[in-house]
This record gives C-alpha cells, sequence and structure tokens, in this order.
C-alpha cells in the first residue's frame, strides 16, 4: 500500500475548553473560603469589578424587582446584554457551563500567585489591624503565650551554654501543640552535626520544663515524666506505664499478675494515671477552629415542605463598573490598551455570570437532595435513602461530575445540625425480604443505637447485632457489621463488657 498525501475537508463539533469555561469549572468546586480567596485576588487584578454594596443582591438572590419568582431564577446580571464579544447572554452561556461541567476531568487550582494576590491589600498591617506607623498596645495586651515560647523562656535559663542552647532550640520546634516531641534524635544529631548522647542530655533538660510530660516522645514517656514529677513513679507503676495497651484493653487480671500487686493497689494505680494529663501541651491551648460556615440553609415552610435558601454570607457580591470602562476607553488611543480594556471586561463579565451560574447549581442541586431525603429532614438518619450523585444528576438534568462538584466542599445547615452535602449520598444496604434498601448511614446509626442501650450483663456481641438487624428487616453480614463499629471507633463486645464492669466497680 503506497503512501500519499491529500487535503481532506472535515465538519466536526467539539468543546473547546475557553479560559472562561475553565473558571466557570473551578469556581463551581470552591469553597466558600477558596471563593472568597479567589474573588479577592481577581478584585485586585481587574480594574473594571468592583464589590457590591450590602443592598446589591448576591448571585443566585431574588433582585426584589419582581422579575424572578424563585431564589433559583434570580439573576445579578443582565441575561438579555450582550457580551463585549457578542455574546449571546445567559441561556447560552447557561448551556455551555453545563456542557463543560461534564468534563471529567479535574481542573487545576487557581495559580499561586492569583491565589495569594488577593491578601496584598494587608502587607504593611501591623498587630491590631493598624499600620506599622500606629503603635498598638492592645496587640501585645491580648497576644497569647504558646507553648514554644514558654519552653523557650524556660530553656533560655536552664542552658547557658550556646552550643547546647542551639540544640534545645530545634528540639524545641520539633515539638507539636500537645506537647510531644515529633522529630527522631537520630536525624536531628546528624543534621546538628553532633551526637545522639549530646541530644538526650538537652532532651533531659527540656522534660525537665514545665508543664510535666512536655517533650516526651510518646504516651508511656509523657505518664512517666509526670508521675516522676510527682514521686509515684515506682516498680509496680514503671510496669504497669510498660504495658498500657493491657490497661486499654481493661485486662486487669494480667495487670496484676505483671505489677504485682493486689487488687485494691492495682485500681489505686489506675486512678493516679486517670490523674494525669495525656496531652500536657494543650493548657496552651491549640490552632484556633475556623467554624463551618454552611452554603445552603433548609428550614420547615408553612406548608408542610422545605425552603431552600443560599447562604447570601458565602456568596461574593461583584459587580462590572460599566461607566469606568466607558470613561477610560473614550481617551484609550492604543491597541495595547483597548485590548487590555476589551480582556478585562470580557473577564469581569464572564466572573460575575459564573458566580450566579454556581450559585444557581448549588440551589439546584441541594433542592434535589432535600426532596429526596425528605424522610430524612422530617424523621432523622434512621430514615435516611440510599442515594448516588447518578440519581440526582438525572433528576436535574445534570452530569455526573457536575454534581460531584457541586457536593465537594459545600454544607447545609438543617434543623438537625450541619452537614456536608456528600453525607447525603450513601451506599445500599438490601432489606431481608426484598423490600426497600436501607442506607449505609442508617444502618450505622442503628448499629451504634443497639450498642448505646447494651448493659454490663448483655454485651452484644458482632453476631447478636446481626440477629437483631436481620430481625428488624436489614441484610446486614457479620464483617459489615464490624467494619461499620470501627469506623465509629466502638471497640470490640470484649473490651466493652471490661470497661462496663470497671465503670460498675469504680
Amino acid at each position: 500500500m503506497a503512501l500519499s498525501q491529500k487535503l481532506q475537508i472535515r465538519q466536526s463539533q467539539a468543546l473547546v475548553m475557553t479560559p472562561q469555561l475553565m473558571q466557570a469549572i473551578k469556581l463551581l468546586q470552591f469553597s466558600n473560603l477558596d471563593l472568597v480567596a479567589y474573588v479577592e485576588a481577581e478584585l485586585e487584578r481587574n480594574p473594571l469589578l468592583e464589590r457590591g454594596t450590602e443592598d446589591e443582591p448576591a448571585p443566585g438572590e431574588p433582585d426584589g424587582s419582581g422579575t424572578a419568582d424563585k431564589a433559583a431564577d434570580g439573576v445579578a446580571w443582565n441575561a438579555n446584554e450582550s457580551g463585549p464579544n457578542g455574546d449571546s447572554g445567559a441561556e447560552r452561556l447557561d448551556a455551555r457551563l453545563d456542557e463543560a461541567f461534564s468534563d471529567d476531568a479535574e481542573p487545576d487550582r487557581p495559580r499561586t500567585a492569583e491565589a495569594s494576590a488577593g491578601y496584598s491589600q494587608w502587607a504593611g498591617v501591623g498587630p491590631g489591624g493598624r499600620d506599622d506607623d500606629d503603635y498598638n498596645l492592645e496587640a501585645f495586651v491580648c497576644a497569647e503565650t504558646t507553648l514554644a515560647d514558654w519552653l523557650r523562656e524556660q530553656l533560655m535559663f536552664a542552658i547557658t551554654d550556646p552550643r547546647r542552647r542551639m540544640i534545645g532550640q530545634y528540639l524545641v520546634d520539633l515539638v507539636d501543640e500537645a506537647g510531644y516531641l515529633s522529630g527522631d534524635l537520630a536525624a536531628a544529631a546528624e543534621r546538628l552535626g553532633t551526637s545522639v548522647g549530646e541530644i538526650e542530655a538537652v532532651l533531659a533538660v527540656l522534660q525537665s520544663f514545665d508543664p510535666p510530660g512536655v517533650c516526651a516522645r510518646d504516651l508511656a514517656e509523657c505518664l512517666a515524666l509526670q508521675l516522676e514529677e510527682r514521686g509515684r513513679f515506682d516498680p509496680a507503676m514503671q510496669a504497669l506505664i510498660k504495658r498500657l495497651d493491657l490497661l486499654a484493653k481493661r485486662d486487669f487480671a494480667a495487670l496484676k499478675k505483671i505489677c504485682g500487686v493486689s487488687e485494691e493497689d492495682l485500681a489505686d494505680m489506675i486512678a493516679e494515671i486517670r490523674r494525669l494529663n495525656p496531652k500536657p501541651g494543650l493548657v496552651f491551648g491549640s490552632a484556633v477552629v475556623q467554624p463551618i460556615v454552611p452554603d445552603v440553609f433548609v428550614r420547615p415552610g408553612p406548608d408542610g415542605g422545605w425552603i431552600v435558601e443560599l447562604n447570601s454570607d458565602t456568596l461574593p457580591k461583584v459587580l462590572v463598573n460599566q461607566s469606568y470602562y466607558a470613561e477610560i476607553s473614550a481617551t484609550t488611543r492604543r491597541d495595547a490598551e483597548k485590548s487590555y480594556l476589551a480582556e478585562c471586561l470580557q473577564s469581569a463579565t464572564w466572573l460575575v455570570r459564573a458566580l450566579d451560574q454556581r450559585a444557581r447549581t448549588i440551589l439546584k442541586v441541594a433542592n434535589e437532595i432535600v426532596r429526596q431525603q425528605d424522610a430524612f429532614f422530617a424523621r432523622g438518619v434512621e430514615q435516611l435513602r440510599p442515594l448516588n450523585l447518578k440519581t440526582v444528576a438525572e433528576a436535574i438534568g445534570m452530569h455526573e461530575s457536575t454534581v460531584s462538584r457541586v457536593t465537594a466542599n459545600k454544607y447545609m445547615a438543617t434543623s438537625r445540625g450541619i452537614f456536608e452535602l456528600k453525607y447525603f449520598f450513601t451506599s445500599a444496604i438490601a432489606a431481608t425480604h426484598g423490600g426497600e434498601a436501607h442506607s449505609a448511614e442508617a444502618v450505622r446509626h442503628r448499629i451504634k443505637q443497639l450498642i448505646d442501650a447494651e448493659s454490663a450483663a448483655d454485651v452484644l456481641s458482632d453476631d447478636t447485632i446481626v440477629e437483631k438487624l436481620r430481625a428488624a428487616g436489614i441484610d446486614i453480614a457479620r464483617r459489615t457489621v464490624a467494619k461499620y463499629r470501627e469506623a465509629m471507633r466502638i471497640p470490640s463486645s470484649v473490651q466493652r463488657r471490661r470497661e462496663k464492669q470497671a465503670a460498675a466497680v469504680s
């Protein structure tokens, strides 16, 4: 067969992933914190974008003008307005975005430079939120002492040798917020160019610092340091500390034999250990926990249904400054400047529209989840139904990957608590007599209820739990019960029996 070259004309259709469509896909899967950071970066980069006022409706919210009957139909931009390149408005944009969301490939995260640009407005701001030129005494008064600061302060008085003080500083940096030394001493000795013996000598000094038990390498050493500080680290207690695994299993018979003490003495030793602090570093506090801000609110409606609303606080309000664009473009003469302004206008317009599309999509998916899980909102976890992405995607006419992106890092506030949207998607467990399948989350809740209700004289084994669940119409295997129990960090029946007996004795 001879090879030859020829020209052919072929007509085909393909989806082109423009930067604007990629931007819309990225916005869809962002959490509210990521979205705020991204929008802040765009506000700083694009001169045609400006923050909306509190009176301006957020994307996806009704504007109060009577043009939208539902929150999902409200828009923050004019759907009949053409873009700078003659695009056709809201309907065509929605169709293109829905097509773009069907791409299974994960979009890239925002560039580091762009993500960090949103915080550049705080450059030069000193403690307490004031400029560096304005001295703020309150920032120093309210500052909390950290564990590392407290250890360094003690180090300055305990060690005077500069070499050993440097080793101590290095070890202090390896202490986590719970007070444990997380690094390897051999690696530290190699890095600092010294011997392991010298590292251990400095560590011994650090372990004498306040709070007692700090700079320990494991739980046993932490408890031993505190017992030594109290003068209670006798041979029997040493033997007990070495077998904390038996103490966790409540195997008191083996512990009495190992420690060589009576039952009463063993009870006193265990009571002494319970008075110790397994995480001494936490007395200085830990990292600030950021509360979860829900993206969607669900509340009962007057007609017995449910009202689903977007949280406007998580929706950035941005506007395109058309008047500023008109003023600047009227005085622009160079082609490069005109091209830059056109690019900024197009980018700003697409960002506003993409934010609106994101809000609409979240609200649409949340509405369908509430409709599918109506029994959960009315009666609790036991009524949670099996649900997958395909069911929701088919119901709202979207692709599964779109629903997957929407439910990632999004939270719903209900009368029963705050749940991640992915919480409502659970696998199915078959019924015993061919009835309606049960949700895996509901079965886990049922297992926890059975275990919580058991008594010390009647602790349920996994086989007994299987029999009770099958009697309730749930077809489940013993290994599945064990897997769910371990996932909920519930010990075995043997350990639970020992714990209940120990609690009854004490």
